[in-house]
């Protein structure tokens, strides 16, 4: 979501003024929540077992709220600057399938466990780090142009890439998984896109609850997915910890070394460190629970947790260096 630091006078930038107040909050209580959510399905499963059937329909509701935040400006960016946006979108689907293809065959991972990490790798970017880049004080322009392209690709190289990474260790039906990404994803943000310019004074007045609507989404599908293998949690939690924080936080380093290797700015090193590092590791839940396993959905259960923690920290710590 495109965001501007200067407070306007006019009624849009007051409402993205307002919109970014409530990002803020948002992403500070996200980790919170979702971390409670988590622990309550963890430890009373029984309530939230029968919710898995409607993970997918809140990750469209996620990918519809990110397509209303979204303007033709944002990717206008694209075209501008396309070097730092290739270089980002590149990184996030080399990067990440790569690295979770080898944390699972260093860790040993069971099929089931190794299939979900390379598939949390395969997902586009996360919806939450265009706010984690602004309070990293990164390029959001270039974030929302990042996390936009990677996920209007994601129909194409996310199945791709799992065939050719996952599907040594699972069967992987990737024509199949195309057509659900453009049902889940592709679909609910270009509608998204459509009715921000059909009604546009409306989209503007409720900016500011997005943002929530996304987190509560996002904490909906935690606990369905980690209701649904609590068991398998317990069994195997430390492991898939270390898989997820290893991955992340690799991600995280390369992303950022990619960009200063192409002597981008700090800002944009930033950016990229954020793009490449978080997931969409909703939507990657869906997808393993539909086309693998429930036991496959676990790192991308955790991996939800885990980095909006480890982005949270990180941009309280840049945020508090000066940003050049």
């Amino acid at each position: 979501m495109g965001m501007s630091a200067n407070p306007g006078t006019t009624a849009p930038q007051q409402s993205r003024t307002r919109e970014e107040r409530s990002a803020r909050v948002a992403v500070t209580v996200f980790p919170l929540l979702i971390l409670a959510g988590g622990a309550v399905a963890l430890f009373f499963p029984a309530p939230f077992t029968g919710l898995s059937a409607f993970v997918n329909p809140a990750l469209m509701v996620i990918m519809f709220g990110m397509g209303l935040t979204l303007t033709l400006p944002d990717f206008a960016l694209v075209v501008r600057q396309p070097l730092p946006v290739f270089l980002g979108v590149v990184a996030q689907f080399v990067i990440m399938p790569l690295l979770g293809a080898g944390i699972a065959w260093a860790l040993q991972l069971s099929p089931e466990l190794a299939a979900g990490v390379i598939l949390v790798g395969c997902a586009p970017g996360g919806t939450a780090s265009n706010v984690v880049t602004y309070l990293a004080k990164g390029n959001v322009a270039l974030s929302v142009a990042m996390t936009s392209v990677s996920t209007l690709l994601a129909p194409l190289f996310t199945p791709l890439l799992a065939l050719w990474l996952a599907g040594r260790y699972m069967a992987v039906d990737a024509g199949s998984m195309a057509l659900s990404i453009v049902q889940i994803v592709l679909i609910p943000v270009v509608l998204g896109l459509v009715i921000r310019y059909a009604v546009p004074r409306l989209v503007d007045r409720v900016l500011p609850v997005l943002p929530w609507i996304s987190v509560l989404a996002i904490t909906f599908v935690v606990l369905a997915v980690v209701a649904g293998s609590a068991a398998a949690i317990v069994t195997a939690g430390w492991l898939i910890l270390l898989a997820v924080i290893l991955h992340n936080g690799l991600g995280l380093g390369l992303g950022y070394g990619t960009a200063k290797l192409f002597r981008q700015p700090i800002a944009s090193r930033r950016t990229m460190a954020v793009e490449v590092g978080m997931q969409n590791s909703g939507l990657a839940a869906g997808l393993a629970k539909q086309y693998f396993t429930p036991e496959a959905a676990l790192p991308a259960a955790v991996f939800s947790v885990w980095h909006n923690v480890s982005g949270a920290l990180m941009a309280a710590f840049w945020r508090s260096r000066h940003s050049a």
